[in-house]
Order: C-alpha cells, then sequence, then structure tokens
C-alpha cells in the first residue's frame, strides 16, 4: 500500500560532474545541500553573504561578487555593541567594525575568483517578504534591530522578475559558461502567516518558473514540492514543524543526485561514501591488527580514489587511515 504520492524531478539536460565548481546562495536550505556537496568533494563556495532569504539580498549579493564590490565604512552600522552590514548575515557582525569589514570583503573577493570559473550557480529563494528601511533600503538582515525601523512588504511577481531577470543578464556577461539552478526553499516562514507563506512563495515560484522558460542554461529543481506535495507530512520536519529534519532533506539530495549528476559522477560519490563511512567507525580496539588492516585498507582505497581524481582532496582521509 503506499502511503503518499511520490515523484521523480526530471532529469537535467546538463550534468554536474566532480570537476565542476559549484557556487550556492540563498536560505538556510542551501547550507544543507553545500554540507552535501562539500562530504562528496565537490568544490564549492556558499552563501559570501551569509544566509539570505528574499531575491532582492540574493540578487544584490551575487552582482556584488561579480564586481568585486568593496564595502566600507558607510555600508555597516553600530547597534547594541555590534557593527553589522545590511547586505550581510549577522555572522559577519562584529564588536570591530575594521573586522567587520575585513571579512565581509575577504568573502566578496572570494566569491567573485570563485564565480569567475564556476560551472554552477545555485540559488535558493526563501520568501518574497522583504524588510525596508525609512530610505527605501532592504534589507538581507534586519540584525535585531527596533522593528519600528522597518517597512514589512510582500514583493510582487513583476518586481521579483525584474531582479532576477537583471542578474542573470549580469552572470551570463561575466561567467557566459555558467549554468543556473533555482531553487524555492521548503523550509516554511510561519512567522509571516500560514495565508501569508504561501502567498509568499506562490511569487518565487511564478518568479521563477518564468524565468527558466524564457532562458537557455536555467533549470529549476523542486525542492519545495519534493517537502510539501511528496513527503507531505510533519513527521519530516524537525520540532519546530518548520524546518525540514534529517529524514526529509537527505531525500531531496537524493532526488537532486539522481537528476543533476552525471552517471560516473555518482558511481564516485559511492566509492567517496564509502571511505566517509569507514572514517566514522568507530573502533573497539584500535591498537588491533584487525583495525590496522582495516586502516591500511582504506588508506589503499583513498589512494587510489586521489590517483584517479588528482583535482579533489583527499589529504584529511589519507591522514586519518595512516594514523
Amino acid at each position: 500500500m503506499d502511503f503518499h504520492l511520490s515523484f521523480d524531478p526530471p532529469s537535467m539536460q546538463e550534468k554536474i560532474n566532480l570537476r565542476d565548481k559549484i557556487m550556492l546562495s540563498g536560505s538556510c536550505f542551501t547550507e544543507h545541500m553545500s554540507a552535501k556537496l562539500k562530504q562528496y568533494k565537490f568544490q564549492i563556495q556558499d552563501n559570501p553573504h551569509g544566509i539570505l532569504f528574499n531575491p532582492i539580498s540574493l540578487a544584490r549579493s551575487v552582482q556584488a561578487c561579480i564586481t568585486n564590490k568593496h564595502y566600507t565604512d558607510a555600508d555597516i552600522f553600530f547597534d547594541q555593541g555590534i557593527w553589522s552590514g545590511w547586505d550581510f548575515h549577522s555572522r559577519f557582525s562584529n564588536p570591530d567594525p575594521t573586522s567587520a569589514l575585513t571579512a565581509m570583503n575577504q568573502s566578496t573577493e572570494s566569491g567573485h575568483h570563485f564565480m569567475k570559473n564556476a560551472q554552477w550557480l545555485i540559488l535558493t529563494l526563501g520568501s518574497a517578504f522583504v524588510y525596508q528601511l525609512e530610505n527605501g533600503q532592504i534589507v538581507a538582515n534586519c540584525h535585531k534591530a527596533p522593528a519600528s525601523l522597518f517597512r514589512k512588504r510582500l514583493l510582487t511577481v513583476e518586481e521579483v522578475l525584474s531582479e532576477l531577470d537583471n542578474l542573470i543578464h549580469r552572470v551570463n556577461l561575466f561567467n557566459p559558461g555558467i549554468r543556473i539552478i533555482f531553487t524555492i526553499s521548503p523550509v516554511r516562514h510561519l512567522r509571516d502567516g500560514f495565508v501569508e507563506n504561501n502567498r509568499s512563495k506562490a511569487v518565487l515560484i511564478q518568479a521563477v518558473h518564468h524565468l527558466v522558460n524564457k532562458f537557455s542554461k536555467l533549470f529549476y529543481f523542486p525542492a519545495y514540492e519534493l517537502v510539501i506535495d511528496d513527503l507531505r507530512d510533519y513527521r519530516f520536519f524537525a520540532e519546530d514543524m518548520v524546518h525540514p529534519n534529517y529524514q526529509a532533506t537527505n531525500y531531496v539530495w537524493e532526488k537532486f543526485a539522481a537528476c543533476s549528476f552525471a552517471d560516473s559522477t555518482r558511481e564516485t560519490m559511492k566509492e567517496i561514501y564509502k571511505l566517509n563511512a569507514a572514517r566514522l567507525h568507530k573502533p573497539l580496539h584500535p591498537g588491533s591488527d584487525i583495525h590496522q588492516k582495516f586502516l591500511q585498507k582504506n588508506h589503499h582505497l583513498t589512494m587510489e580514489l586521489a590517483g584517479r581524481f588528482p583535482f579533489l582532496d583527499f589529504s584529511e582521509e589519507l591522514s586519518y587511515f595512516s594514523s
């Protein structure tokens, strides 16, 4: 008996390979995807400006990387003993203004150089709600500043389209060979309200599908639909009933790998998975001959993989299995 309706996302015409460099930007769901890609040795750069939810801030973050924007004292503010930037997540905030700016500029510059040679850009949109300052500036993060400083509003489909359309042109001029994958975060923003969250996601979905149908080298991966419509059960959410849990994120990852990675890449990932599992193995008797043979066997397998894929970094595995 089937207890849910499952679906398999259509296979992408162009596939991701292990050699490819992947830049990711967007909501907290991006960090789950980044962690999985790192686990399998992909060359990635994630969230140069930190976690971002709304499409305006996300687009401007990517554009800042394209232009290698240099942030100055005029781009940060002081509140509650901390210096922060309206274009950045709070992980860049610092009691020292020089340290805050240094972190912001180094991350933006790193994103600039990485994106110049990247094959893929994955953008995860979280919410169409934005918070604006009195001067009209849309902020990426409110940094726990007083609510009276902001005006909250829902973006229109036309506003999202305009911003992302411009971004796509900028990206293609900067790196003509890059392909873009759009996803909508399955994390529900219920603080906005149940109805409001659905309106927000609808704006994002409508805008993204319009763009994917308009441009080549654009793809849509249905992370949102897989969690909300395929899994469709609160047992796949964390205790807050908002964020997908470990099972759900793994399910989405498996679907992503099936439709996005080349067959040869998935085969190599299976070998890397075995090495990851071996590293997590907790021996009962570390000094025994059996464990030493276990280490030698996996050291040999790691050396073999490193020889076949010299562009992948197996230094941690080699260090562990040679210990």
